[in-house]
């Protein structure tokens, strides 16, 4: 099925403005009874040449509350040659709060300038391909980072406004300023107004809110890794992700200049984000998946299934609201942590790009969005395609925990069971302990087995695990995992590269300047045999079982019904496979503990997984069918190393 367009009159108007200016250009001039629409952009234009300027935006904000508006830096490199012509320009942008202080890509670059403070090095491949092909790149300081005015306020309405202005600079509504402090005007007649905003993690999350806010002149946005609501980095219904809180993150990034002027805005972060996981206005102000119905922007999602930095539920709750208001989308899902697509699968992200840049900004009838939906990574560098994301045949199966043959070593299938399962938090244990111990009874986990199925079986789309547990103190953290389990390799998540290695040879993507190298580190698959993959996972904390927003304490020995939002996940259960759902307490390293270390107790009666399974309840019927029961193993399983302690900053590797 093709992707969905906004609208055919928007394209057909298109390739009528480009047709006839861009053909002589971008294309051998061959003699035509009538004009051709261009499939592909050209590197015809000079980047050694090209204009590199900086102009500051006016975000109408005064975050710093020095009595002046703010203004953000905006780094621009651009073709030369249109502009001497009268012909105007689309823009790719990349707005970020890591131009200075943590660098951008796996090589870390940062901006670097010439004595006139115009950019010589624009980090990552996008100037040097895209410039020589037509586009401009636009590189946004978020306010309060490097050379702009302003404070970090960790995706809110500053952090947003500071691309968001600049989407208005380019389209005619907004003011620039050919200095950080002076009244010299600069105006973007260079451009058409049509943007991209593209970024990994943080800058991916910025190109997310932006979009959220309806502004018009944003055409397209490809969020790599981003964060669609900043609640979800931080907590999951009420379970502490990290042991702290926004606030050390803005400290971090700031310019040394912000971070002296900024303590005000500062306070208002730790005072808006209290530890309790408690949903303040603070968070709603940082939710871009419930303003999904304001997009105007196409959506090209890139994240990685195994990223525990931003975890996989952002880019799932994001697509999931964007296809409900039939927003055009497309989706890669990698088998890696962390890690952007230009170094898991290099020369087809290049291409892939370039082709979406061309339809969504030149408005290029070249195909893209004939083809499929989503492309999923099954083993390292072996891809599929799927049509639609989830596919049309998923439906929601509800499968049913029952108890087994040994404590804490039961049943999944799908009819509905009775019974009890029990186990106590031990925060020394992680997902990767109770899954290398599934077979066994363990006191840190209640475990769930299908038998080894018969047929393969898909995961596609966000599961939910209900539970009914009664703690035995005043509070408890909850844990629940998918696993796979089966030899397999499988990207090495857990290294700290994320699934990659970096190797010594370079490739080169575009020209370069003596500033400014298109070269970059080659890099291939990490990989590494386990005998199990916990391919979707999720956290709550058991007093907020009343509300997503507010935690309480628990009576003990009262039992509470409570869902935890499984991440995401498309994944594959071979045959010869079994399926494993663990309920456990504490995630180590992935979740903080609670103050108390109770035993938990699970009505079977009560507890359903509702998992996505293309197919239905046929599929998995059909795949459980048959087999005989396996064997449980004495010995434990291997699987990737315990999973790393959190990351505090979207983006870090």
């Amino acid at each position: 099925m093709p992707i969905r367009t906004r609208s055919t009159t928007w394209r057909t108007l298109a390739a009528a403005a480009t047709a006839a200016l861009t053909a002589a250009l971008l294309t051998p001039a061959v003699a035509h009874s009538a004009p051709r629409e261009p499939r592909e952009s050209r590197p015809v234009y000079s980047y050694d040449n090209a204009i590199r300027e900086a102009v500051w935006v006016d975000t109408g904000l005064d975050g710093d509350s020095d009595g002046k508006t703010d203004r953000v830096a905006v780094d621009i490199v651009r073709p030369r040659e249109p502009a001497a012509q009268g012909r105007k320009v689309p823009v790719i942008m990349d707005a970020s709060p890591y131009y200075s202080c943590c660098g951008r890509g796996n090589e870390s670059q940062r901006k670097t300038y010439d004595a006139n403070g115009n950019v010589v090095q624009m980090p990552l491949f996008y100037d040097n391909y895209f410039v020589p092909r037509g586009y401009a790149f636009v590189g946004v300081d978020l306010a309060g980072t490097n050379r702009s005015d302003g404070c970090v306020d960790v995706g809110g309405r500053s952090d947003i406004q500071s691309a968001k202005a600049v989407v208005d600079w380019l389209n005619g509504r907004a003011k620039g300023y050919t200095s950080r402090t002076g009244a010299g005007r600069a105006k973007a007649t260079w451009t058409n107004g049509r943007t991209g905003m593209i970024g990994k993690s943080y800058d991916g999350t910025i190109a997310n809110g932006v979009a959220a806010t309806g502004v018009k002149g944003l055409r397209t946005i490809v969020p790599i890794s981003a964060i669609s609501s900043w609640y979800d980095y931080y907590f999951a219904k009420g379970a502490p992700l990290y042991d702290s809180g926004p606030e050390w993150l803005s400290d971090y990034v700031e310019s040394p200049a912000a971070r002296a002027r900024c303590a005000a805005v500062q306070q208002k972060i730790v005072d808006g984000a209290p530890r309790t996981g408690d949903r303040t206005r603070f968070w709603t102000e940082r939710d871009y998946a419930k303003d999904a119905r304001k997009v105007r922007a196409s959506v090209f999602v890139i994240h990685g299934q195994q990223d525990l930095n931003v975890r996989p539920k952002h880019f799932g709750q994001w697509w999931d609201a964007l296809a409900k208001h039939g927003v055009e989308r497309k989706i890669w899902l990698s088998q890696t942590g962390h890690v952007d697509p230009f170094d898991f699968r290099r020369a087809a992200w290049v291409d892939t790009l370039h082709r979406w840049f061309d339809h969504e900004l030149l408005g290029y009838d070249n195909g893209i969005d004939d083809e499929p939906m989503a492309d999923i990574e099954r083993h390292p560098d072996q891809w599929a395609t799927s049509a639609v994301w989830p596919p049309r045949t998923t439906h929601i199966v509800s499968l049913r925990p029952g108890t087994g043959e040994q404590p804490g070593v039961g049943t999944l299938g799908l009819r509905k069971q009775s019974g009890t399962a029990k186990f106590t938090d031990d925060p020394t244990l992680s997902e990767t302990d109770w899954s290398a111990q599934i077979d066994s009874p363990t006191p840190g986990k209640a475990g769930f087995i299908t038998k080894p199925l018969t047929k393969d079986l898909r995961v596609s789309g966000s599961s939910t695990v209900t539970v009914t547990a009664t703690p035995s103190t005043s509070t408890a953290h909850l844990t629940a995992v998918l696993v796979d389990l089966g030899p397999d390799t499988i990207r090495d998540y857990a290294d700290g590269a994320e699934g990659i290695t970096t190797l010594t040879d370079r490739t080169c993507w575009g020209p370069s300047t003596t500033g400014d190298s298109s070269c970059f580190r080659s890099t291939q698959a990490k990989t590494t045999p386990v005998d199990y993959t916990i391919f979707s996972r999720g956290w709550a904390d058991l007093g907020n079982h009343a509300s997503a927003t507010k935690g309480v304490p628990l009576t003990p020995g009262k039992p509470y019904a409570i869902t935890l939002d499984l991440h995401a996940s498309d994944h594959v259960i071979p045959a010869g496979h079994r399926l494993a759902l663990i309920v456990a307490g504490t995630d180590k390293d992935l979740i903080d503990p609670p103050s108390t270390t109770p035993t938990v107790t699970l009505d079977l009666s009560r507890t359903t997984a509702r998992v996505p399974l293309v197919g239905g309840a046929g599929a998995f019927a059909r795949a459980t069918a048959g087999g005989a029961a396996a064997t449980p193993s004495p010995s434990l399983l291997d699987g990737v190393r315990d999973p790393r302690a959190a990351h505090r900053i979207p983006g870090a590797v």
